[in-house]
């Protein structure tokens, strides 16, 4: 199969070493020269050009560049493309993309693989990055089953873990999971950032290990994509922060009021809880 990756970044050359590792002739598009030729040169992708015109004989085609580039990348896509080609995007904000392109291209199905590192660009890209790893797609009621099935196949072929669900739906849950722990850990770093006494903060600085990294590093990730979650899932982020700043404020009612049985309590209950999320 003739496969076309838009965006060589992280997840596209990530996708490009899994799919040519299963047979498949990857195609691949980049905004810059430089970055076609280093694709080809890892093996990556099997050609790479600056023109979207080499992607007109793709079967499938994964679009990869940042949020805000994947509508406009797609209506200047289609223009080279035949009306079989399957067209799958892979941003981490679901309803909107959905929304615009869906009337333009009838086999276009939403996607989502929940899988990167807090590098970017074509030189950290790795092998083997979706597996074990969720992967959502979002196709609706008007989606052809035979564009969804091909999808499917590809996708179960990366070792990733499928997950049906509405755009919208989509959009809650990655504000919980995703875009909400990226503006609390920003705000640790910037809190702490904000010390005063720069013998304190230079020690803190030199004391931070285990808890503070884990904690900490989404929040010293990609700011571009920091931003285009916020831009993007604004409302669903917006609530989830919300959310977040009521429960704050009531750990830090109970510390003021020194309630450490209530606090006990519900640290307790977070410890319970957490293996929900990441067993």
């Amino acid at each position: 199969m003739n496969i076309g990756i838009l965006g060589l970044g992280l997840i596209g050359g990530s996708l490009g070493y899994d799919l040519r590792s299963q047979g498949h002739h990857v195609l691949g598009v980049s905004r810059r020269e430089s970055t076609c030729q280093t694709a080809v040169a890892l093996g990556s992708v099997d050609e790479a050009s600056v023109e979207m015109s080499l992607l007109g004989i793709a079967d499938v085609i994964f679009v990869c560049t940042p949020i805000a580039l994947i509508v406009p990348q797609v209506e200047q896509l289609i223009k080279h493309l035949n009306a079989a080609t399957i067209i799958t995007d892979v941003g981490s904000v679901k309803a909107p993309i959905v929304q615009a392109i869906s009337p333009l291209w009838s086999r276009f199905v939403g996607g989502h693989p929940m899988a990167g590192t807090a590098d970017s660009g074509i030189e950290a890209a790795q092998k083997n990055l979706f597996v074990d790893r969720p992967y959502v797609l979002t196709p609706d009621a008007n989606t052809p089953k035979d564009a969804i099935a091909i999808l499917e196949e590809i996708v179960r072929s990366l070792g990733a873990k499928i997950y049906h669900c509405q755009p919208e739906q989509h959009d809650r849950a990655v504000s919980w999971i995703s875009h909400l722990p990226v503006m609390v850990s920003a705000s640790l770093i910037t809190a702490c950032m904000g010390e005063t006494d720069p013998e304190v903060l230079q020690l803190a600085q030199n004391l931070a290990s285990s808890g503070f990294r884990d904690t900490s590093r989404v929040g010293g990730g990609n700011p571009e994509l920091g931003v285009m979650m916020a831009r993007y899932n604004r409302q669903a982020l917006l609530s989830s922060l919300q959310q977040y700043r009521h429960n704050i404020n009531k750990f830090i009612n109970l510390i003021e009021q020194e309630d450490w049985t209530t606090l006990e309590a519900k640290l307790q209950s977070t410890q319970q809880a957490r293996p929900l999320f990441t067993d």
